[in-house]
């Protein structure tokens, strides 16, 4: 089950999440459009967790580099390769794993789980406004901001059965960061082990005293 985080506490970027005391190595892909902040808070994310961090983006073959650069939308035969390296970097990892990634629809995330059954998915969701300008702000970026609309019209959104959760990008790094630890922790939980199910998550609207 997918659950959705508003996180209004303050954050604490120091300290331990708890997961190395517990031994757990989660493995997690931060997705959504262009925009979102993938590389940022999934970079923040590993850091927290004391994970490696990839930029899904840099395993595109440069063809898919010459497409996007070029305003030209990749298709499902482009990014397969793509994602199937991105399922491959978990099948090989023995240590916690953070990749930033689109994973926009259901089937790219299928191929990614093909590689880790495990996988949890962080969906950074935030208005069409806002991601638009986000992407004009970063001048030099092989993917231009024309191509938002297709990837939002191409965008499925995580579904029931898919271990992951919601966040909307339109409040501070720090506080999206404790929603994530916050609600990996309670998967964790969940599932009794680092992630070795696909666990049930819930609603995930914390408070205060439930950040602290």
């Amino acid at each position: 089950m997918t659950g959705k985080a508003d996180v209004t506490g303050t954050a604490d970027m120091t300290g331990d999440s708890g997961f190395a005391a517990r031994g757990a190595h989660p493995h997690i892909v931060v997705m959504g459009v262009a925009g979102c902040g993938k590389s940022t808070v999934g970079a923040a994310v590993a850091e927290r967790l004391g994970a490696e961090f990839l930029d899904g983006d840099s395993l595109h073959p440069q063809s898919n580099i010459d497409k996007m650069a070029s305003g030209t939308p990749l298709d499902d035969e482009d990014r397969a390769p793509w994602l199937a390296e991105i399922g491959g970097r978990f099948t090989a990892s023995n240590s916690a794993l953070v990749i930033a990634c689109s994973a926009l629809k259901r089937a790219y995330r299928d191929i990614i789980r093909t590689g880790d059954p495990s996988v949890v998915f962080v969906h950074l969701q935030g208005t069409r406004e806002i991601l638009n300008e986000r992407m004009n702000a970063r001048p030099g970026h092989f993917m231009p901001a024309s191509l938002l609309d297709s990837q939002l019209s191409t965008l499925e959104p995580l579904q029931a059965d898919e271990a992951g959760l919601e966040l909307d990008i339109d409040q501070p790094v720090e506080k999206i960061l404790d929603g994530v630890v916050a609600a990996l922790e309670g998967l964790a939980e969940a599932a009794a082990g680092p992630f070795l199910a696909n666990p049930k998550a819930t609603q995930f609207n914390e408070d205060d005293s439930a950040v602290e």
